[in-house]
């Protein structure tokens, strides 16, 4: 057997063995320079290292690795691999964290050296109740990181909210994107994103991965623990939104201990998605985004410029000039300019403001999503198309 798929192996069944106490195989490992020597100890030896009276002395045995080798086996036929963090491809910010696991699953189409390789990693995540600023501003933000001289691979964990747009927003802007995922390999979460991870399995540089062992089901501590991967992976942190206690929190606070920057977007003192990321500045734990220039360089991705887009109601004006006269072009650009002012103004409102009937209002509306340059939510709540902000 070759010694990179014994090492492989070795380090696929100590994560079975000690995956809840990651502290305990990575010291295990640094002591002994390797996963597969800890299966090399002889009786004598593994009481030596491990203890006599160790709850885990039985377990590191012959058919342990063997379990090890044929998951490994029936998951490669899934289009599924594994990396020990003994391996020089595997990720050098995780590797440096005390806490490191004994090595990740990925699913992806390119190499580990592709996904892994010395390329900045950027953590975006936040709440799943994302607002439209939130939603916003999370497409900005990624979308200022592909701008940047050193293109980032974006971190999040696959959730709904502010994980997903940043995923999804990275595969449009060109840039790899990992999903981290509080459960196997072999499994999913949350199961409505399965277009989604297909698509990151089938980018350049984007991968699924997880320190969980297969079979692993996603209950709630495997969220908890999951983020310290994210934030282990990541040379820095942005938080967008999160409430008060919200799991953002938990990743920017391991990110903190790790060492590592963390960011956060403010908000409005009153709304709750808000209140994790204004404490966290507050607390001095993270350094206020406030606004795109600069943001590159805030982010240790270099000094560039970012590139300006056309207002709203230019590219409103511009659409549909020659598709409306100049009274309905008028009506267009009035209704459109106050729901960029507004975010999530209802038609009620509006009326209100535009002293419109509400079927010339709706109607705009109506128009105005079509065509892609709005959404509108069940309540008849009014947002910018994140494509366009």
């Amino acid at each position: 057997m070759e010694d990179i798929v014994k090492e492989r192996i070795s380090a696929a069944a100590l994560g079975k063995i000690f995956g809840y106490e990651p502290l305990y195989v990575s010291g295990l490992i640094s002591k002994l320079g390797s996963a597969s020597a800890v299966f090399d100890l002889s009786p004598g030896e593994a009481d030596e290292v491990l203890g006599p009276h160790s709850k885990y002395r039985g377990r590191i045995n012959r058919a342990a690795f063997e379990e090890a080798a044929g998951e490994l086996q029936r998951l490669e036929g899934m289009g599924c691999r594994f990396i020990a963090c003994t391996e020089k491809e595997f990720t050098g910010p995780l590797k440096e964290c005390p806490d490191c696991p004994a090595g990740l699953y990925y699913k992806s189409s390119s190499a580990p050296v592709e996904i892994f390789a010395d390329r900045p990693l950027v953590a975006v995540v936040g709440t799943r109740d994302i607002s439209p600023y939130g939603r916003e501003w999370t497409r900005k933000i990624v979308d200022a990181c592909a701008q940047a001289p050193a293109k980032p691979v974006i971190v999040s964990g696959l959730a709904f909210g502010v994980d997903i747009t940043a995923h999804l927003t990275a595969l449009d802007c060109g840039l790899g994107t990992i999903a981290v995922l509080p459960c196997g390999i072999d499994d999913l979460y949350p199961a409505a994103h399965r277009k989604a991870a297909e698509r990151i399995v089938s980018s350049p540089g984007s991968a699924l991965v997880t320190d969980y062992p297969p079979g692993t089901s996603p209950v709630a501590f495997t969220f908890v623990r999951r983020n310290r991967i994210i934030a282990g992976l990541a040379g820095c942190t942005v938080l967008v939104e999160s409430k008060a206690n919200g799991g953002g929190l938990i990743t920017c606070r391991l990110a903190d201990s790790y060492g590592r920057d963390v960011f956060a977007l403010p908000g409005r003192v009153d709304d709750p998605r808000s209140a994790g990321c204004n404490a966290l500045i507050r607390a001095g734990t993270a350094e206020a985004i406030t606004g795109l220039p600069g943001l590159g360089e805030q982010l240790g991705l270099g000094r560039y410029n970012i590139r300006k887009k056309k207002d709203f109601c230019s590219m409103v004006s511009e659409f549909y000039g020659t598709l409306a006269d100049a009274a309905e072009l008028k009506g267009i650009r009035e209704i459109a300019g106050m729901i960029a002012d507004r975010r999530g103004i209802d038609l009620e409102e509006l009326c209100y403001i535009s002293n419109k009937p509400y079927n010339e209002v709706a109607r705009i509306a109506v128009r105005l999503e079509s065509d892609g340059f709005i959404c509108t939510d069940l309540a008849g709540r009014c947002t910018i198309n994140a494509r366009k902000s």
